[in-house]
């Protein structure tokens, strides 16, 4: 399991290195729901993703024999991992699917990392890594079910909760759980009275039907337009935490993704991508009770490919 003690260490290890995240606000966004809104800005973290704190957390722990590794990511742990191998000098191998996103695609490029295009279900690019991993004697770094990655990714709501102590309900983006797990066990640490409530898309549910049976689902090629959340399952590590720390996982639909997307453009005027955009759809269709509550909401990342919502 993850500690709270090593989200602690993580948080000194990034010290210096990630973007410490703005939080910001809107009344307009205050006014329709009723509630007082705090949103964490991670769309502003380094390589555009919250995902950089746990690339950095884990790759930084590396034997310094280790000059190469290899991973498996539809964009933004791609992104971070090539950043942070590029930091640390370590060459990335990442095996990405064709239908990812371009934008990704090519920032994944543009930081080094080989990436290996490939036609296959997102529950077989796992096993493909490990393939490739093995044959090359390389470890490999997952998107979300390790504990240094959970331990990094907890640092944005220690970093949240350090400013905003006293939120009543945090709402989190849901793909894998690294995110969720990690925050989770953070607020129970720092605010045990939070209510931290995962969000992920409709069309890609089986966190929250994992948390209602408190047993593992999968789902097979999710559709939805939050890329990120196109995940089989939770991670075994982060279900673990997710079922002891989380209180609720929700879902909302690919509409309310894009109402929101266009809500925090025009209002805010701050790009999110779908996958980061969850917590503000569930805040905005009031998914939850929120009249008179102050909630915080991650915005888990801005990796947008323009292309895709132009008309």
């Amino acid at each position: 399991m993850v500690s709270f003690d090593d989200v602690r260490v993580a948080a000194e290890r990034l010290q210096g290195v990630s973007n410490p995240t703005p939080v910001l606000t809107s009344r307009t966004m205050n006014e329709r729901t009723g509630a007082h809104a705090f949103f964490k800005a991670e769309n502003f973290q380094r390589s555009g993703s919250f995902k950089f704190r746990g690339a950095y957390n884990a790759l930084s722990q590396l034997d310094s024999s280790t000059k190469e590794v290899v991973t498996f990511s539809s964009g933004n742990h791609a992104q971070a991992i090539a950043l942070v191998g590029l930091l640390l000098d370590i060459k990335s191998t990442i095996i990405m699917p064709f239908d990812c996103s371009d934008v990704k695609r090519a920032a994944t490029f543009g930081y080094g990392a080989e990436v290996f295009p490939r036609d296959i279900a997102p529950s077989n690019r796992e096993t493909e890594a490990h393939r490739m991993a093995s044959s090359r004697n390389l470890p490999v770094i997952p998107p979300y079910d390790h504990p240094h990655i959970i331990a990094g990714q907890a640092t944005v709501a220690l970093e949240f909760l350090q400013d905003h102590p006293d939120l009543d309900i945090l709402l989190v983006p849901c793909g894998g759980g690294g995110l969720l797990s990690g925050c989770s066990l953070t607020a129970s640490a720092l605010c045990p009275e939070l209510k931290v409530i995962g969000v992920e898309p409709i069309g890609a549910d089986d966190a929250a039907r994992s948390f209602k049976t408190g047993v593992l689902q999968t789902v097979k090629n999710p559709k939805t337009m939050a890329d990120g959340a196109r995940t089989p399952s939770l991670g075994k590590l982060p279900f673990q935490i997710i079922k002891e720390f989380t209180h609720d996982i929700i879902t909302v639909t690919d509409h309310a993704l894009a109402y929101a997307m266009d809500f925090l453009l025009e209002r805010m005027k701050i790009l999110v991508e779908p996958t980061g955009a969850l917590g503000a759809a569930a805040l905005l269709m009031k998914e939850v009770d929120v009249e008179g509550k102050k909630v915080g909401v991650i915005l888990s990342g801005g990796n947008v490919d323009l292309n895709k919502f132009r008309g």
